[in-house]
Parts: structure tokens; sequence; C-alpha cells
């Protein structure tokens, strides 16, 4: 495996509010390898979810296939957060101390790979990440009426 293609997002109920992220990894033909979805917790800001979700993806990769392979590996992370791609690619300044501490982590994680590039694409092109965040706060608000 050489080149990855993670469809990412994030999402947050209430902004800031409960928060939850979908991952979806796929081969560079576009065939779905493996995806995620997780509930992050309360109090989170849509753009918060947004980095969790990048953060979350690197992070998995290394745990999934190793960091020799990372090593060896091109990432390129699509979302469909304008927002998250031109900060990342340094087209808007990043102003929020939460975000900037996020953007850092995104970073560092990158610098473990051969290369990630970060490309917006539409809502319509995500729709399997953004099904998995929200059935990962779906799934936490029905635990929540179960109790």
């Amino acid at each position: 495996m050489k080149k990855i293609i993670i469809y990412t997002d994030g999402g947050s109920r209430g902004n800031p509010g409960k928060a939850g992220i979908g991952v979806v990894f796929c081969n560079e033909m576009g065939q779905e390898i493996k995806k995620y979805g997780e509930y992050l917790g309360d109090n989170l800001t849509n753009n918060e979810a947004e980095y969790s979700a990048v953060i979350f993806a690197l992070k998995k990769f290394k745990a999934l296939f190793g960091k020799k392979l990372a090593e060896n590996s091109e990432v390129e992370i699509r979302s469909d957060s304008e927002f998250l791609v031109k900060q990342i690619n340094g087209e808007y300044k990043i102003l929020d101390e939460k975000i900037q501490k996020l953007f850092i982590e995104v970073w560092n994680l990158k610098l473990d790979f051969q290369s990630v590039k970060f490309k917006h694409i539409a809502r319509e092109k995500n729709k399997e990440a953004d099904r998995l965040a929200n059935e990962a706060l779906d799934g936490y608000a029905q635990t929540q009426t179960l109790i």
C-alpha cells in the first residue's frame, strides 16, 4: 500500500455540544478498507470535532499498519470542512487557542508519513464519514435514554 485515501468528518450538536467523528480508509482505487465512528464527548465545537477526526485517522493508520508503512505511504485526507483544509494548508490563520493545539498535533503526526495532503471535497462525496459521525452521536444518545 503506497497511497491511502482517508475521508474524515466531525460534527457537533449544539456547537459547542456533543461531538462525534467518522473516518473511512480507502485504497488508491477508492475501495473501503476500514471505517470508524466514535463519540468524542460534550462541549466540543464542530471545528474541534473536524480536527479530532484527522488526529484519530493519522493515529489509527499507524496503529493498523505500523510506523514503517506510514513512513512509506502517501496519505490524502479528504474533508468537507473547508475551514480545516484551508487552515492546515496555511491559507487561513488559526486564532482559536484550542484549534492551535489541535493543529500542532496534526502537524506533528504528519511527520511520521512520507506525505500527507489535505483536500476539500463536497459534502455529497463525504457521506459515509458523515454517516459514521452521526451514528456515533445517535448511539450515544440511545445509550443515554436507556439508562
